[in-house]
């Protein structure tokens, strides 16, 4: 079929999919905000992730038919849907996401992602991000802060109540550390140390870990690579120009002391998880430049160039969510 058909017919299967599924979703998620009780709604949490693990099979089944693109999935030792995970990733292109679906669906619990308040208006899935409680963040500008600044730390308040509520069941929260989708605009314009990524925030990560503590199985560094070089968009995802893509998972053990700290009142901690934060982005790093000599061997003499280590910059408090 040309790009254009398998475009239009893979995004109308997947819309009658959404479609099928936020009828019962919100039912229950209603149900769950009338009957207050723990017992009942904690049942009701589980029927609601359930409905979205089957709307997001029914994505994956969908784009592996009409797409033909193949994920290349490698990951280190096994995942278990009855641990939490804190998931941090590269973010480049809106594709990030179904792959993360299709490296995780029914693998993990389903996952949460931090969301910027204005994507709650997007039809059907804006309602299915208020079922599946996804926290909505509202980001304030520097000038915004200067002329109130009452509203310093609101973003790190909505993710300490968000990660209370989590505390009841597993759940695989998504957090991407550079806060925003990376392009070469804005990586020149951080002047970033890494080659391959912008600076990371290390904030929302520091509550989430305080919050979920133990509950925490490990942290899966997800990095993604687009062998065709630049990140492809959704379109040409659905519409079958995306020939492969590769998704490297690195479960990684946490100390207990990143557990234990006061991020935003100890400044020995901040400047030690700080660290470590930069550390694993420096990781992070290397490895897509590994990936890319591998996918790109022909032009991996033209990568050799060594870019500075990641200095243990301050790095603003922020709970990361999607651009």
């Amino acid at each position: 079929m040309p790009h254009w058909l398998t475009g239009t017919l893979t995004c109308l299967i997947i819309l009658f999919n959404t479609l099928v599924g936020i009828g019962p979703m919100l039912i229950v998620a209603l149900l769950k905000v009338a009957i207050p009780l723990k017992g009942f709604q904690r049942h009701s949490s589980r029927i609601v992730m359930w409905i979205a693990e089957t709307w997001a099979a029914g994505v994956n089944a969908t784009i592996n038919r009409m797409t033909g693109t193949h994920w290349d999935i490698r990951c280190e030792g096994t995942l278990a849907p009855q641990h939490s995970y804190l998931v941090i990733s590269n973010h480049q292109s809106w594709v990030d996401i179904p792959a993360l679906l299709q490296a995780f669906n029914r693998k993990t619990p389903y996952f949460k992602f931090f969301l910027k308040r204005e994507l709650i208006w997007i039809p059907f899935l804006g309602l299915a991000f208020w079922a599946l409680d996804y926290p909505f963040m509202k980001r304030y500008s520097k000038a915004h802060l200067a002329k109130f600044p009452e509203d310093q730390g609101k973003d790190l308040e909505i993710t300490r109540r968000a990660c209370r509520k989590f505390s009841n069941l597993p759940v695989t929260i998504v957090n991407y550390l550079e806060g925003t989708r990376r392009t070469p605009a804005k990586h020149r314009a951080q002047n970033s140390p890494y080659r391959h990524l912008l600076k990371p925030k290390s904030g929302g990560v520091a509550f989430v870990m305080a919050a979920l503590g133990e509950q925490m199985r490990s942290l899966l560094d997800v990095t993604i690579v687009y062998p065709q070089g630049k990140p492809p968009g959704f379109w040409a995802l659905v519409s079958g120009q995306v020939d492969r893509v590769v998704i490297d998972i690195r479960q990684v053990e946490l100390a207990p002391e990143l557990f234990s700290g006061d991020y935003q009142n100890d400044a020995v901690f901040k400047n030690r998880f700080q660290k470590w934060v930069n550390d694993l982005w420096q990781t992070k790093d290397q490895r897509i430049e590994q990936l890319h000599t591998e996918l790109f061997p022909a032009n991996s003499a033209t990568h050799q160039a060594d870019r500075p280590s990641a200095p243990n910059q301050d790095i603003e408090p922020s709970a990361s969510s999607r651009d």
